[in-house]
């Protein structure tokens, strides 16, 4: 059984966790602003919304105060800070479930974990100053995310002579980094980053293996949820792009993903659901 030490709460890996996704940024790529009202967040609909995906089934909610939408505007550390901090007290004084922290910034990480935060997920691997040793420090477990270029140059062109095993030799160095730091191997999940300086090939090609991912033997997140893989291959707008999420996820469980991380919890629960009960058909 694979358990995932989240700071006072743990997590069985045996089975698919659901990670719901909270953007707490009023310009995130798909539900930018939902949160906010009159440009200031709404701790009711912040809570409401929380609360909802909780009862739904996400045993993880993801926090993200800077949007990493292809060509987003960058915040300083204060401006994330200023948005995330919050909205995790709320959370954890109300819920009991993992709160994970979508950050790269070290200052971010050291003091959502005082706050109770139980996951770091940083798009940038723990690339940026600090970030990595600011991380071990905590004791929390940490997402590497694989990302080409920045959320400013990424989709300009992204080339790879072999996508697949480029994205697992940089998750690769960067765990292994992360265990030289005194992060615990047992503590590291990879997630290939669809969408994040890929085309739409290279992201199906990622999907094709996941399998590949989940036996490097680190945990593996998935997280698709109304990306424009879907706008372009099913011609869908950022609304109307669920049913090819829910494909996607139904594939990547299939394939052993320990976390997917959605927009639409409780539909997703429904495939996980299925899926977990035909492969439990096998043991």
């Amino acid at each position: 059984m694979a358990i995932l030490k989240c700071a006072s709460r743990t997590l069985d890996l045996s089975t698919t966790q659901v990670m719901g996704i909270l953007n707490v940024t009023p310009d995130s790529f798909s539900d930018g602003g939902s949160l906010y009202d009159q440009q200031q967040l709404s701790v009711d609909v912040l809570l409401q919304k929380a609360t909802e995906m909780v009862d739904q089934g996400a045993t993880i909610l993801d926090i993200g105060g800077e949007s990493t939408r292809p060509n987003a505007k960058s915040v300083t550390v204060q401006q994330e800070m200023d948005r995330v901090l919050p909205a995790l007290e709320l959370l954890v004084a109300n819920l009991d479930v993992v709160i994970s922290i979508d950050t790269s910034s070290a200052a971010l990480m050291t003091e959502a974990a005082k706050l109770g935060a139980g996951m770091l997920n940083d798009v940038r691997a723990l690339e940026r100053e600090g970030a990595m040793s600011a991380a071990a420090a905590t004791g929390l477990p940490v997402c590497l995310m694989h990302m080409q270029g920045t959320p400013q140059t990424m989709q300009q062109a992204p080339e790879y002579q072999s996508v697949t095993a480029e994205v697992m030799h940089y998750l690769r160095n960067r765990a292994k980094l992360c265990e030289q730091a005194g992060i615990g191997a047992e503590q590291i999940i990879l997630d290939p980053g669809f969408g994040f300086g890929k085309t739409l090939e290279q992201n199906l090609q990622l999907l094709q293996y996941t399998s590949a991912f989940v036996a490097s033997g680190y945990p593996v997140l998935i997280g698709t949820s109304r990306k424009s893989m879907f706008g372009q291959l099913l011609a869908r707008d950022v609304a109307d792009r669920l049913a090819g999420g829910l494909a996607s996820v139904a594939y990547a469980v299939m394939q052993g993903a320990a976390i997917v991380r959605v927009h639409d919890v409780k539909e997703t629960v429904d495939v996980v659901t299925v899926i977990e009960a035909v492969k439990g058909q096998g043991e």
